[in-house]
């Protein structure tokens, strides 16, 4: 790194770290997870919100077999705000191979664990973050039981997260809507830190079960058009199959619209998109085709927004992801700039 380019980085930080902006980001799956590791170099005001939503893998049979929300979007969330030096990451990482236990991480399973001792799912949530020495804090939307109803373009309902991506591919239909199948109210911390933000942010991640099923608990929406914060869309690199197969960044967008309950176009919930622009190596194309996917392109602009458009995607291994120290980079100098909404 040139001289220049490490002192206008460090100018960055050391501004930001001076603010200690409170920031909020919603998501689920790996996601969210991904970004904060960026957001965290710049701010120990984070909050991580998770969608808990999810009812397959180890998540869902904990959830079917103990009544415990689904813990593994939780401990990937813990674990990205921890020191990458911990010896825990590993530990909590591991996953079983064989046994009764085959196909649980220790993680959930601790996750677990300490929701027996624990008031409740929350404060099993914060007593894990301690353990951890995280940097920040992982909230549940909601401790309400949140089962996702999805519906297709053909009529067919279904029941359950991990449902609706096989039936749209099964179906060779699209997903249509999404909605929970009985009220959930969000976390008073959920709301509080949404109305204190600074910064808050949605995505990435799978758009009709990780991040739209945000928006379906009560209080989460009608906070965020109340709080004075900055208010990002990260857009997702990939198309998703069983999801968001065809669409555009603007898809994407309209599809957040339709699931708003007090959507008004003079008044959008987020201020700026961000949307990647990279290219990519014919050999990623090629890998994703063959799993039904392809990169997002930015399509037709939605005037009522803001676009942040740049080389935001890391290619790694035959996969791609988000390039969160770029990210976050990005989303804080343009806070430097901006601030918070004047009333």
């Amino acid at each position: 790194m040139e001289i220049k380019e490490y002192i206008r980085e460090f100018t960055l930080k050391d501004i930001i770290k001076v603010r200690n902006p409170q920031v909020v980001a919603f998501g689920g799956g790996t996601g969210l997870s991904t970004i904060l590791r960026g957001l965290k170099k710049y701010t120990s005001r984070l909050t991580a919100v998770v969608t808990v939503g999810d009812d397959g893998g180890s998540s869902g049979m904990l959830r079917e077999d103990l009544g415990i929300l689904p813990p593994g979007d939780i401990r990937n969330c813990i674990l990205a705000l921890a020191d990458d030096e911990n010896v825990m990451q590993s530990l909590f990482n591991y996953r079983f191979d064989k046994g009764g236990l085959k196909g649980h991480s220790f993680g959930n399973l601790f996750l677990a664990a300490m929701d027996g001792i624990s008031v409740d799912f929350y404060d099993a949530v914060k007593r894990t973050s301690d353990v951890l020495q995280i940097s920040g804090r992982v909230l549940p939307v909601t401790l309400d039981d949140m089962i996702l109803v999805g519906e297709l373009e053909n009529g067919r309902r279904l029941e359950g997260e991990s449902e609706l991506p096989k039936a749209a591919i099964n179906y060779k239909s699209p997903i249509s809507k999404v909605s929970l199948k009985e009220p959930a109210v969000a976390l008073p911390e959920t709301v509080e830190a949404i109305l204190e933000a600074d910064i808050i942010i949605f995505g990435p991640g799978s758009l009709y079960t990780s991040v739209i099923p945000h928006l379906l608990v009560d209080g989460v929406e009608d906070a965020i058009l109340k709080s004075r914060a900055r208010k990002y869309y990260i857009g997702n690199i990939m198309t998703q199959p069983g999801e968001t197969i065809g669409y555009s960044q603007n898809d994407h967008i309209r599809a957040i619209e339709k699931h708003q309950r007090f959507y008004d176009a003079a008044h959008p919930i987020f201020n700026f998109i961000i949307a990647n622009q990279s290219d990519f190596d014919k050999e990623i194309i090629m890998r994703y085709q063959q799993m039904g996917s392809r990169p997002v392109t930015l399509g037709e602009s939605i005037p009522e927004y803001h676009y942040i458009i740049d080389e935001f995607a890391v290619q790694e291994g035959g996969k791609v992801r988000h390039d969160a120290d770029y990210l976050a980079q990005k989303i804080f100098k343009l806070y430097t700039e901006l601030g918070r909404i004047a009333y």
